[in-house]
């Protein structure tokens, strides 16, 4: 399997675990709010049940957050290449290695240190279109494109 494919596989088992938490944190929230319903302790009542409230709203907006990111992942193809940086690519500089999809963190595999960053970030912005041997500056450090897959 080819490196690029296995990092695109890494990063989507990443996004998935993180659907599971968020999933089982919501229905444990929901569970924790028909338990509190049930209580009638007055004003500890409803402020248990205000915090869990706040909590279910941010548990949704990271859920929420996660799945548009979940979506841009599954809409690359990770058997494709492109002879400039484009979404999807692979990209292998001076610096290390990025993979240009979403910002996901880094990852070692195969020994590989590998950073995924989306198209909106810094660096990713200006490494949009470049071609191999051009080289890209951000915060006083220097990226020479060696290699895009």
């Amino acid at each position: 399997m080819k490196l690029k494919q296995k990092i695109y596989d890494h990063y989507l088992q990443v996004i998935n675990e993180r659907e599971a938490m968020l999933q089982k944190v919501l229905t444990d929230l929901k569970e924790s709010g028909a338990n509190e319903t049930k209580s009638t302790a007055g004003d500890k009542h409803e402020t248990a049940l205000a915090m869990l409230q706040i909590e279910q709203a941010n548990s949704r907006g990271q859920l929420q957050e996660l799945l548009l990111q979940k979506s841009a992942l599954e809409k690359l193809d990770p058997g494709v290449s492109a002879p400039m940086v484009v979404n999807g690519s692979l990209i292998k500089t001076n610096r290390g290695y990025f993979f240009m999809s979403v910002a996901l963190g880094k990852a070692v595999i195969d020994n590989i240190t590998v950073m995924a960053l989306s198209r909106q970030s810094p660096l990713g912005n200006k490494l949009m279109g470049l071609k191999p041997g051009t080289s890209v500056g951000i915060n006083n450090i220097e990226y020479i494109i060696e290699s895009i897959d």
